[in-house]
């Protein structure tokens, strides 16, 4: 195909088709103007790959964009033989979205089963995905097409898309973009003069300075201007905007037309998706003969595409025409569209056609509302959050009763919100209690002002409007579920005051126990309140809390504490002994957002149980869907256990970079247990690099009341380190304060970690025979050892002392013991803290002579994971479906694995320990 200037887009086009045919995966969105060239570009392409590539494409039109996945039931319609060998979860999932069943859609497995889907098709021939239009696609598409082009690095799959705007935000806003800029004055020339070859050269040379290079406005003005149609006088290089001459070309072209062929020409921009079939039909309704469609066909403005249908050459030609025609020739050619619609969309469609006609009549329909309201359901169902809030917003315009516009908006926020679209959400809700009463919106929408506010705004706020709507609410299980929520949102934003109010406040909502999870109420009390009111609050024993995790799943886990307070409370075991059952179960579900919050609340417990690589996998993975689905607390979740890590490794970049951008995003928000957490991270990279002054001017924020970091969790999590910190830094009375924080909560949770903590401050702060004895009960407390790195830091502070009353021998023994555990766990600061102190005794240290064996060292989080599976026997198309990446991904990971472990095959595997450390065997 030639194409007039624009040599540069196809080379990098053609490197890119090279690049799949070698095995290398891109994603290109090409944008500009209307009319600069980018679908014949695309045409470029398909040309060139029509011999050994598949291909996919798909079209984004006006009408559809408000049709759920109507743009992938497009692009895969050829290959939908192929969904059914997708792992199962999958297949239910784009099923679902296709609408050819009736499974509820994950929006993140929606696009891991495309991804697979197009991988498989790729082990054949390489595949182009074209998406045309894409300004025009239905968001569920757009998200989904957007997720697998970030994620084609290892397939042989190219994806090219074209848009208006250059992608700086939206879903496509991290794929590669070229801009697609105007034609040179040479280049103009010879397409203009291919247009009109007998064109006198002065109307080339005015359609050339007119056109300024989009190729469109080229082959329109020409034959305008030459015509006669439009007049062009202007100054010398004077470069005259596209848009309105267009406009201006196409209107008067359509003025020289009959009434029935404008009548033909309508029918084609309300139908955009130019189903022939259905135009012919609906132009029978509206007395169209052939010489109208003749007429229309002829007009210039309509081409035919190879699949036969009928489509304007430009989609600003078709705005053009409806914009232009009166409301009541758009309202009979939406009703005459929707009494003839056959297709497999007709359902979807029709509606939209009828709400299209009664806002050209301008006036409300209850039917036409009724009917856009089921579709919104259907959608829902399906995964098109984002559809159904646009369906829902337009039922509720259209709908005679306030009552029924409440509702329908009501539901319509929620779908907003479900669909990542907040500010929409909120003016929706702004829009529902204009019509109806505040308690009404509250039990409508299930309390989503609060929630919103939880998750996007500020938390005092999002607490005061929980409780608020817990107590409008009418179901006692929404009321316990946003009052657990509104708890959440004070202990996060450390207002303990604003705690202890919404706790009160719940128990008077909730004085019976008949709904579900209502055994939770006592546990609630305890976890939540922040200093006993006597020896009954006393937290008895672990087992209940056992039993009770055992059963919950999914949003329910929302009923339990959060993981830092847990772990405070000591309760991480039973936390993560459920977590683990529940996430080996979800994964092989299609429920992407509850293996999300499970993922991401396994992160602290696993970091004190000492899995440390089981807890960086962990967080990796749950920050990868959590930044897929934009949830940015679940992100910011597994962040901060990141952080952590770095901190206790010695990584003070990464540390530094999470705590600054912690601050950044959530003190204005009131989210203080991110920037107390990071606070803390930031101390204790300091006191493990020998900088205790730095480190206690860290830490004491976290008790500075007023501090944008203080917070009473964090605060006791981090005492142990604020004391050390503070007796290095010769605070005394500093350290006391922490030893009282820590026995008071020891006393309040009997907490095994708390007990150990506590006689570790008051060993560090005694003299004499009192420290030996306080070194040893804190090693000696019943469950000390389950949290190894608290462990191993009391043997290297007891080996330090031993060895400053020069008992060298005694001081060995637990350096040793401290080193090992440092070693395993990969904690460089502590180690080497602990080896100068061996060395001091005399001692010889363990020098690895080469890097540790920790599978932190070897593999990759992801790999690790590749690995475990596939040494269980997994397949990597079964290893993929559990990991939410493509069969081909896997292979790639391995391919990387095999080598580092010096291993030849998959069953190599098999001589291998996948514990938390990572070791050959036999």
């Amino acid at each position: 195909m030639d194409l007039y200037g624009r040599r540069q887009e196809q080379a990098a086009l053609d490197r890119i088709l090279d690049g799949a045919r070698q095995g290398r995966g891109a994603t290109m969105m090409l944008w500009g103007d209307p009319g600069i060239g980018k679908t014949a570009l695309l045409e470029y392409v398909a040309e060139s790959a029509a011999a050994d590539f598949t291909i996919l494409r798909c079209l984004g039109t006006r009408l559809e964009s408000e049709l759920a996945f109507a743009a992938l039931h497009e692009l895969l319609w050829p290959v939908t033989e192929r969904i059914s060998t997708l792992p199962p979860p999958q297949v239910k999932a784009l099923n679902g979205a296709l609408g050819t069943s009736d499974d509820v859609s994950d929006r993140f497995l929606i696009g891991v089963a495309v991804l697979t889907l197009v991988g498989e098709l790729a082990k054949e021939r390489p595949v182009l995905i074209v998406a045309d239009d894409a300004q025009w696609l239905d968001e569920p598409s757009a998200q989904c097409l957007a997720f697998a082009g970030r994620r084609l690095r290892n397939e042989p799959v190219v994806m090219l898309l074209t848009g208006h705007d250059d992608p700086v935000d939206g879903p496509w806003e991290k794929l590669a973009a070229l801009e697609v800029g105007e034609l040179g004055d040479e280049d103009a020339r010879l397409l203009a003069r291919a247009v009109a070859p007998r064109a006198d050269e002065s109307v080339i040379r005015r359609t050339v300075r007119a056109a300024a290079g989009n190729p469109l406005a080229l082959q329109e003005l020409t034959t305008s201007v030459a015509a006669g149609d439009i007049s062009t006088h202007p100054l010398a290089d004077e470069r005259i905007a596209v848009g309105p001459r267009l406009r201006s070309a196409f209107r008067a072209r359509m003025e020289r037309m009959s009434a029935s062929a404008r009548t033909a020409l309508l029918l084609a921009a309300a139908d955009d998706r130019s189903d022939r079939n259905t135009m012919s039909q609906a132009g029978l309704v509206l007395g169209l003969d052939v010489g109208a469609w003749d007429e229309a066909m002829h007009s210039g403005l309509l081409a035919t595409r190879s699949d036969g249908r009928v489509r304007f050459r430009h989609p600003l030609m078709g705005a053009v025409v409806y914009e232009e025609a009166p409301p009541a020739n758009r309202q009979a050619v939406h009703r005459a569209l929707a009494s003839v619609l056959t297709s497999e969309n007709a359902e979807e469609l029709r509606p939209w056609h009828l709400a299209a006609a009664a806002e050209a009549a301008g006036r409300p329909d209850e039917e036409v509302a009724r009917l856009l309201e089921e579709s919104a359901q259907r959608s829902w169902a399906r995964g098109g959050c984002a559809t159904a809030a646009r369906a829902l917003r337009r039922a509720a315009k259209l709908s005679p009763s306030k009552d029924d516009a409440a509702r329908r908006l009501a539901h319509g926020a929620r779908a907003a919100w479900e669909a990542g679209h907040v500010d929409v959400a909120r003016r929706m809700l702004d829009q529902t209690e204009e019509a109806s009463s505040a308690s009404a919106v509250a039990d409508l929408s299930q309390g989503l002002r609060g929630l919103i506010e939880f998750a996007n705004g500020d938390l005092e706020t999002a607490c005061r409007q929980l409780t608020r709507d817990m107590e409008r609410v009418a179901d006692p299980g929404q009321a316990f579920r946003l009052g657990s929520m509104a708890l959440r949102a004070a202990w996060a934003a450390g207002r303990g005051a604003l705690q202890r109010e919404a706790l009160q406040r719940l128990e008077r909502r909730l004085p019976q126990g008949n709904f579900p999870n209502a055994d939770l109420l006592p546990l609630l009390r305890q976890w939540w309140t922040q200093e006993p009111d006597g020896a009954d609050d006393r937290y008895q024993a672990v087992a209940p809390v056992a039993d009770i995790l055992t059963r919950l799943s999914g949003s329910s886990w929302l009923l339990m504490p959060p993981a830092p307070l847990a772990v405070a409370w000591g309760i991480e075991s039973a936390l993560q002994e459920a977590l683990r059952r529940e996430i080996d179960t979800l994964r092989h579900t299609d429920q992407v957002t509850a293996l999300t919050q499970a993922l991401a609340q396994t992160v602290a417990p696993d970091i004190a149980q000492g899995s440390w690589t089981s807890a960086t996998a962990n967080a990796l993975e749950g920050l990868q869907v959590a930044e897929g689905t934009g949830d940015d607390h679940l992100a910011a979740q597994c962040r901060a256990g990141l952080g952590w890590l770095a901190a206790a490794r010695g990584d003070e970049l990464t540390v530094a970079d999470f705590a600054a951008r912690f601050i950044e995003e959530w003190v204005p928000r009131g989210v203080l247990v991110f920037s107390a957490g990071a606070e803390w991270n930031l101390g204790m990279t300091a006191l493990f690099a020998g900088r205790a002054e730095e480190a206690l001017d860290r830490l004491v924020r976290l008790t500075e009341h007023g501090h944008h970091s203080a917070h009473p969790t964090i605060a006791v999590l981090a005492a142990a380190d604020t004391a050390e910190a503070a007796l290095q830094a010769g605070q005394r009375a500093m350290a006391e304060d922490q030893a009282r924080l820590l026995r008071r909560w020891a006393e309040r949770t009997n907490a095994a970690w708390a007990i150990s903590a506590t006689h570790l401050v008051h060993a560090l702060l005694a003299s004499g025979a009192d420290t030996e004895k306080q070194f040893r009960l804190a090693l000696d407390v019943p469950g000390a050892q389950s949290r190894p790195f608290n462990y191993a830091r009391t043997r290297l502070l007891y080996g330090e002392w031993l060895r400053r009353a020069r008992r060298r021998t005694d001081a060995r023994t637990q350096l040793a013991e401290a080193a090992e555990i440092f070693r395993r766990l990969d904690a460089a600061p502590l180690l080497a803290r602990t080896r100068a102190e061996q060395e001091l005794t005399g001692q010889q240290p363990r020098r690895d002579s080469a890097p540790a064996r920790d599978t932190a060292a070897i593999l990759t989080p992801q790999e690790l994971r590749v690995a475990r599976l596939a040494a269980q026997g997994l397949t990597n198309r079964e290893i993929g479906a559990q990991l939410l990446i493509s069969p081909r991904t896997v292979g790639h990971h391995l391919a990387n694995v095999f080598p580092k472990l010096g291993i030849l095959s998959r069953a190599d595997l098999a001589r291998i320990d996948f514990g938390d450390g990572l070791h050959l065997m036999g």
